[in-house]
């Protein structure tokens, strides 16, 4: 396998202590990026096979949106459209881009851990599969949360629709599907903090302590990424993607605080050996 790597390509010796300069860093980066592109590539490859199936999933909140539009304001017209001659391809490739994404979450997912990996101690990278086991779920998690919340975001934001004059609505379908891929990969990211954060804990970077003291700027933090991050920008997505990282955050801040009293416990006891 690692022949088949160009030499530029090729990712830097790790020395034994972990420290590496600054170029050598760079081209760790760059390996990672383009391994895990390559890898959504692929993924989107084999979604193309199955495009009309992911087509008719992603389409489905619209679909709930309208029904829940026609029973808001009965007589408001929404059409979904397609505008231009390019427009069916690239709506094509933007699912089988998402179906990509997903598909592949565990390989790019390792190589975020796998960028930080050569700066821990060997014994730290056995946290490695532990990372992989809580950043997937977590990651799709919070995917699957956005796509359950954008039919009544989309159905509020409509609703909006003025009944002075006769209004037809026309939705461009690339728009759409646009919007829910952002909403999705924001609602997956977010769902991805606690994680960080509790193997950052148990690679010994962030105490309980240190969290517990940044606790009231994390939580402000939170809401300003959920005002920020929702391509929607109504409330209702602002508050479902705040208040879940608020929540995550401090469940990840107590395991922190449950890990540090096992550390000092041991190493308590190894001393007492000693």
């Amino acid at each position: 396998m690692a022949k088949l790597i160009p030499g530029w390509l090729k990712p830097p010796s790790v020395p034994a202590d972990g420290v590496m300069s600054l170029a050598d860093h760079l081209r760790e980066l760059r390996y990672r990026l383009v391994f895990a592109m390559v890898a959504i590539t692929v993924g989107t490859i084999a979604s193309l096979v199955f495009h009309e199936t992911l087509l008719a999933f992603l389409l489905r909140p619209w679909e709930q949106a309208q029904e829940i539009l026609t029973d808001i304001k009965p007589n408001l017209e929404v059409t979904a459209v397609l505008s231009g001659v390019t427009a069916p391809l690239i709506l094509i490739l933007m699912v089988s881009a998402l179906g990509g994404l997903v598909l592949t979450s565990p390989i790019w997912l390792y190589q975020v851990w796998a960028y930080i990996a050569p700066a821990l101690l060997a014994k730290e990278k056995k946290y490695a599969i532990i990372f992989l086991l809580a950043a997937v779920p977590m990651f799709l998690g919070g995917m699957t949360m956005g796509y359950f919340i954008l039919p009544s975001a989309i159905a509020i934001m409509m609703a909006f629709t003025t009944d002075v004059i006769a209004i037809q609505n026309l939705l461009p379908l690339n728009d759409f599907l646009v919007l829910m891929m952002q909403l999705m990969l924001v609602f997956g990211a977010g769902f991805l903090l606690p994680v960080i954060v509790v193997t950052l804990n148990f690679v010994g970077v962030v105490s309980g302590q240190a969290l517990k003291g940044a606790r009231r700027y994390v939580l402000f933090g939170c809401a300003v990424f959920g005002a920020a991050a929702t391509p929607g920008g109504d409330p209702f997505s602002m508050l479902a993607l705040a208040v879940p990282m608020m929540v995550l955050f401090l469940i990840a801040e107590a395991i922190c605080h449950w890990n540090d009293r096992r550390r000092a416990k041991r190493q308590s006891k190894e001393l007492e050996r000693a």
